[in-house]
């Protein structure tokens, strides 16, 4: 920036923002994109049907409050309107979260590696990032715990966990909610907890109840196949709720979103058939993975992790020269979607061919 430029926050001089997955770049042959977590099927026709209704009124502004959406949402997980918010995806549910909570001096605690938004989200928000390193691919609770000061004002758990798919079991969970301060948020960032079949694992929606402290985060650009739509909402009490209304921007779930979400809750049953086929290929993936000699932790997502290290860039170019795309995390591993089962076998066959393995 010369001298002569616009004044900008300094935050941005080290600001490193999101990454998208990339297409894979090889020339011949097929090609397959598993570097963003996205559903490999497409909209249900009913679904289709409303977002084609719906376009014909994009000459209209949106309705701000979501409405219709909230009362579905509402409806579906049996909790009261007023306890719903939406926003433009799960990360910008996020966001709305940090401007609710970030200022100076205030401190967001995250386990790392974990969502790749959060650090950033917290940059804009003038708050500071307290990461605390994975222990075994997991989030390392106790030492979350201890991360807690008077200055913590939010914790995202990351559950399962993106990028590793590891996920909270119950018992760890509550004891560690149990030590947060009331006046400290917790947000259970559930975005794969379709994709979710360890019973030791909570639904997020049985623990925010009894704690108004606890809000759960979710999305339907997974299991609901709308990423190109962003649509994601909040669970929390009132409070939580009313503050994360206040920072959403103006219109930031359009008229085709909101629709095209309330028809995929009514057409849940048959898009959460799509998701059991995910989550046996997940697991045909791995043991795969696993057979082949591969370290690969549990996972409850609709992905897998491969802990590379150094090796991580090497593995992904190999993989993108065979027409696939997986993603890096430098300097942690790569992390593959799970997809239909060309693509999954295509990736498989890449990892059989990387002559160095873990």
């Amino acid at each position: 920036m010369s001298a002569n430029s616009p004044r900008f926050r300094a935050v941005l001089d080290q600001f490193v923002g999101y990454t998208p997955g990339k297409a894979p770049t090889a020339a011949a042959g097929p090609s397959f994109k598993l570097s963003s977590n996205e559903s490999p099927y497409d909209p249900l026709p009913s679904v289709r049907a409303v977002i084609a209704s719906a376009a014909d009124h994009v000459n209209r502004y949106p309705d701000n409050t979501a409405a219709e959406l909230i009362d579905a949402i509402a409806a579906r997980l049996g909790v009261p309107a007023a306890h719903v918010a939406v926003g433009c995806g799960s990360v910008g549910i996020a966001q709305q979260v940090l401007e609710a909570v970030g200022e100076p001096g205030a401190e967001v605690i995250y386990a790392w590696r974990s969502f790749e938004a959060y650090p950033y989200l917290t940059d804009l928000a003038n708050a500071t990032s307290v990461p605390v390193p994975l222990r075994e691919y997991r989030h390392d609770l106790p030492a979350m715990a201890a991360a807690i000061t008077g200055k913590t004002r939010l914790i995202f758990l990351c559950t399962p966990n993106n990028p590793t798919g590891t996920a909270l079991e119950r018992d760890e969970l509550t004891a560690f909610l149990d030590q947060v301060p009331p006046d400290c948020l917790v947000v259970l960032d559930e975005a794969y907890v379709q994709y979710v079949r360890d019973p030791r694992v909570p639904d997020g929606l049985t623990l925010y109840a009894s704690r108004p402290n606890v809000a759960v985060l979710r999305t339907f650009s997974k299991a609901y196949g709308l990423a190109g739509l962003r649509v994601g909402y909040l669970v929390g009490h009132e409070p939580v709720t009313a503050a994360v209304r206040k920072t959403m921007l103006p219109f930031t779930v359009n008229s085709i979103a909101q629709a095209a979400a309330v028809a995929s809750l009514a057409a849940e049953a048959e898009l959460l058939e799509r998701v059991e086929l995910v989550v046996k290929e997940r697991d045909r993936l791995r043991h795969e993975l696993l057979g082949q000699g591969w370290t690969v932790p549990p996972t409850e997502a609709n992905f897998v992790w491969l802990p590379l290290a150094d090796r991580s860039t090497e593995f992904t170019q190999h993989c993108d020269a065979v027409g696939v795309s997986v993603r890096p995390y430098l300097p942690d591993g790569v992390r593959a979607t799970v997809a239909d089962r060309e693509a999954n076998d295509a990736f498989l066959a890449a990892a059989a061919s990387y002559p160095h393995r873990v």
